[in-house]
């Protein structure tokens, strides 16, 4: 049982955030359609919102996984910034050369860093930090 709740939390972090990135990228799309150019390369105000909201996103995803997490939430939280981790590498590349290298690079590493921070969020408030 502590597997299956285990693996729960993880899931609803991750769905958490890809909800919240999903939600975050259409709206920014419909509101602001000159933020992408013609070739399809974002332009540098799209590129930034879309950090700063996919770091909001990872830290929600964090606190979600934390606050669901009943045993060793801070391995939860690690395990899931890891796995984000991954998988924006696996992005990485599989859409080089459609991007920036720095935004992907960045992406890569501030993901994690939001899932961590959301986390520790979440702790601070159990009163564990």
């Amino acid at each position: 049982m502590v597997v299956l709740h285990a693996f729960l939390a993880l899931l609803s972090g991750l769905a958490t955030m890809a909800a919240l990135i999903a939600i975050i990228t259409v709206l920014l799309q419909k509101l602001t359609p000159g933020w992408v150019g013609e070739t399809g390369k974002p332009k540098p105000g799209y590129i930034f919102v879309n950090l700063g909201f996919s770091f909001l996103a990872a830290a929600a995803g964090g606190y979600v996984t934390a606050w669901i997490a009943q045993h060793n939430p801070l391995i939860h939280v690690l395990a899931l910034a890891i796995t984000v981790l991954l998988l924006a590498g696996l992005s990485v590349l599989q859409q080089r050369g459609q991007q920036p290298v720095w935004y992907m690079l960045t992406l890569v590493g501030l993901t994690p860093l939001g899932v961590l921070a959301g986390g520790m969020i979440r702790l601070r408030v159990l009163g564990i930090l």
